[in-house]
């Protein structure tokens, strides 16, 4: 009988003769997208926000929703509040919370980006999702952002009940929304030990700031993002920190010592054909390692934020979306 493997992956999801040619093609159209734009650091952050917002960049014009509503709640600053917004079920039945932290390399978007997106989650896990308004780099550098994540997601388990009739349940996120969530959890886990998340998110995150897992240097299409876009989101916002310091497992999670901590059961989902897929392979697998549960979907051609794509557009947007469902369910029966 063969010796069998202890870690067992399905080289299939990763295979690209395998992608199909309806997400092909769409790769080749999305790479041609990115190369006809400004990238965000020629023309500035701010600048390129401004632009993104006016569907002037690669990337559709965000839509607004009426149903979406602005609020804000308090920071570690008394001078100052965070941000969010926030969707109910259109069923009117919330069973709890889902804090959900944007992306955009800690530097683009806001929690107004991505409504359809947003209300998508709260009708169909019937929760309460509230986006977090965290500040962005260059203007304000590491760890202004995860900060406001922290504070946010204390403020929810004490007022979440009070505020929304539910308790906080979920966090999680996309790319850097990700790399956050796994912060909060790590905060938290030591912060407010009383407290445990049903589960998190977590959509093609980058947990190794150091220098990059080595997909983001090994994949050679430019989609969506690439090892260029990643370090200039570093430099801004880690401006003037050595590799060995961005090591940190307040920083890099990816580095943190998870022995011995019961940590929330997580999905780890990602795009075979996203750079920072190595991050979401590994860092499940270490999840596993010390007796957690992770749950890690490989999406075979999927691009860097395919799950935040129209429904259609690939079909494994909705195999995300769909699975993404299935596991917030069964988190909340459990």
């Amino acid at each position: 009988m063969p010796l069998k493997s202890d870690l067992n992956v399905d080289p299939s999801k990763f295979d690209r003769s395998k992608v199909n040619e309806k997400t092909n093609e769409f790769n080749k159209k999305l790479i041609q997208i990115w190369k006809d734009g400004p990238r965000w650091y020629e023309v500035g952050a701010a600048e390129y926000r401004k632009l993104r917002w006016e569907g002037k960049t690669p990337l559709l014009k965000p839509v607004v929703l009426p149903e979406g509503l602005n609020m804000a709640i308090p920071s570690r600053d008394p001078r100052r509040e965070i941000p969010c917004r926030y969707f109910t079920p259109t069923s009117g039945e919330s069973k709890g919370i889902h804090m959900h932290i944007h992306g955009g390399g800690w530097v683009l978007q806001s929690e107004a980006y991505q409504d359809p997106y947003l209300k998508y989650m709260a009708d169909h896990y019937n929760l309460t999702v509230v986006s977090i308004g965290y500040r962005l780099a260059p203007e304000d550098p590491w760890p202004a952002g995860a900060e406001d994540c922290y504070d946010a997601a204390e403020w929810l388990i004490k007022n979440g009940k009070d505020t929304f009739g539910g308790e906080l349940m979920f966090t999680g996120g996309e790319s850097a929304g990700g790399h956050l969530a796994v912060l909060v959890a790590l905060y938290l886990y030591e912060k407010v030990p009383s407290f445990a998340f049903k589960g998190l998110l977590l959509h093609f995150g980058c947990y190794d700031l150091s220098g990059f897992l080595p997909m983001v240097d090994h994949h050679e299409l430019a989609l969506v993002i690439d090892q260029d876009v990643m370090q200039k989101y570093i430099e801004v916002l880690l401006p003037g920190t050595t590799p060995m310091q961005r090591r940190d497992p307040t920083i890099s999670p990816f580095f943190a010592d998870i022995r011995g901590k019961k940590l929330p059961p997580a999905l780890f989902t990602c795009g075979s054909e996203d750079p920072l897929l190595d991050d979401t392979v590994f860092m499940g697998a270490k999840w596993q390692m010390w007796g957690n549960e992770a749950v890690v979907k490989i999406y075979n051609g999927a691009p860097h934020g395919f799950i935040m794509f129209t429904p259609g557009a690939i079909d494994v947007v909705q195999e995300g979306l769909d699975d993404t469902e299935t596991f917030v369910k069964e988190k909340i029966g459990a």
